[in-house]
């Protein structure tokens, strides 16, 4: 087994440019970048991120509450759900 040597691990990081395909006949490249306005009423680069973690929450509380009392969702809230659908196959 090799023994960890950090000047060996240490590398000089190198740049370069990939293209990987060419701009379509008569598409041309931006000149000036637009310069976006700040967010507002909530709408930032987090927000869905906040969004799935609250969905993930209500989903389990929602398993939860369907094992706490042995009832589906819909027949907590009073629809009568029967057998189903009931289709012939």
């Amino acid at each position: 087994m090799k023994e960890f040597n950090p000047k060996l691990s240490l590398r000089k990081s190198t740049s370069f440019r990939v293209r990987a395909a060419k701009l379509p006949a008569g598409v041309e490249l931006p000149k000036v970048e637009p310069k976006l306005s700040e967010p507002f009423l909530g709408f930032t680069k987090t927000a869905e991120i906040w969004n799935s973690r609250a969905c993930m929450i209500g989903i389990i509380g929602t398993f939860i509450v369907e094992l706490i009392l042995k009832k589906g969702i819909l027949q907590i809230i009073g629809v009568e759900v029967g057998k189903g659908l009931d289709l012939p196959l």
